[in-house]
């Protein structure tokens, strides 16, 4: 009986401490509404920059290779040097092309005198067969022997001429004006016009022009952003662009693109695109590398400003607000950048709320107090 009575006075304990729990779970207050900025969409005219490698070169890269063969006897620059158009680069040894004239000039002498006494001889015939004095054989015989004597001088003539312009190509001096690259050849060295290997080449780098490629889809985006009916009109109304270096500065001069390939390449699907920039102070050089910042303009574009999203698993979200004052994790895709800012293409339009800030540990659903921004995002 004991027993029993005992059991009863146990359940009524449990019974009062599970009712005395339930009460303050009832009485616990709800948690309040977090205070965050929130900004409105707008659309707004933005720029976004694409950057693509680039190669350099110069406006003009001349190799320079002998014409004749033999031994440089002198080399006039040094690696690196800048040269004037016409100043002497490399002198070959001219001692047999001086020769080779000299032989020349003396069979010329031999043809000029082979052509005059041919002129005398028909001189001489032509009024003795007028007065049949010698037969028209004779006369016959000279005026052909006449045309072999003016052939003979034209020969040696050209002859003359061909070593003069090999006795010439001795001295070898600049196409342009620009800079010495490497001297493979010293001083001494044989050389030859069959050689693989150029004396040097020339670079001249007073504007430089630089080389980049894009895909087909990138193509396309770039020639439909621009006005013009053709693309050498779409080119006239591009805007200048920048060059970024290696060490990521950018080049103090703007370029210009100035050519678009015929047609994009098979094998990489790209196409090749030339701006040209000023080079005055020499600072760029053929064989420089960067990149170009290609910039695009987008009318009417959602911005958004990079630090309200948050990427989870490769992809962008934002805390979206409803006219509840509730929050939705909302994913977004966007096209490109901005400054600090994305250009959102779909997920948001014009007019929808979204979190600025301060929402690391915000739940989906949850219910906030919105505040207004102050400062420039406000102006927006």
């Amino acid at each position: 009986m004991k027993d029993v009575k005992l059991i009863h006075i146990i359940a009524l304990a449990l019974l009062a401490l599970l009712y005395a729990c339930s009460g303050n779970n009832a009485a616990a207050p709800a948690p309040q509404a977090a205070n965050l900025p929130v900004f409105s969409v707008v659309a707004a005219d933005a720029v976004t920059y694409q950057e693509y490698p680039v190669t350099v070169e110069g406006r003009t890269n001349v190799e320079i290779r002998p014409q004749v063969d033999g031994y440089l006897d002198k080399v006039f620059v040094d690696e690196g040097a800048f040269v004037k158009a016409g100043s002497p680069i490399f002198k070959i040894n001219e001692s047999k092309y001086r020769e080779l004239l000299n032989n020349a000039t003396g069979s010329l002498n031999g043809a000029e005198a082979a052509l005059i006494n041919a002129k005398l001889e028909v001189e001489k015939l032509t009024p003795l067969v007028e007065n049949k004095v010698v037969s028209d054989y004779q006369l016959k015989s000279a005026k052909a022997s006449l045309k072999i004597a003016e052939a003979n001088k034209r020969q040696a003539d050209a002859a003359v001429a061909s070593a003069r312009i090999n006795l010439g190509y001795t001295l070898i001096t600049a196409p342009t004006d620009g800079y010495i690259t490497r001297l493979p050849k010293k001083q001494g060295s044989l050389v030859s016009a069959a050689d693989p290997i150029a004396l040097t080449t020339l670079s001249d780098i007073g504007e430089v022009h630089v080389y980049f490629s894009l895909g087909e889809s990138d193509f396309i985006n770039f020639r439909d952003k621009y006005a013009g009916n053709t693309i050498a009109d779409k080119i006239k109304n591009l805007p200048p662009l920048e060059m970024v270096l290696p060490n990521n500065t950018v080049y103090e001069q703007k370029g210009k693109i100035d050519m678009v390939d015929g047609q994009f390449d098979r094998t990489t699907g790209a196409i090749t695109l030339r701006a040209s920039f000023p080079n005055a102070k020499g600072l760029l050089r053929s064989g420089n590398t960067g990149k170009i910042r290609l910039g695009l303009p987008h009318a009417k574009a959602l911005l958004i400003p990079q630090s309200a999203t948050i990427e989870l698993q490769d992809k962008i979200f934002v805390f979206t607000v409803d006219k509840n004052n509730k929050v939705a994790r909302t994913p977004v895709i966007v096209s490109g950048k901005s400054g600090t800012d994305y250009l959102v293409q779909e997920g948001l339009k014009a007019g929808d709320r979204i979190v600025f800030k301060g929402f690391e540990n915000l739940q989906d659903g949850a219910v906030i107090v919105p505040e207004k921004i102050k400062g420039e995002l406000a102006a927006k």
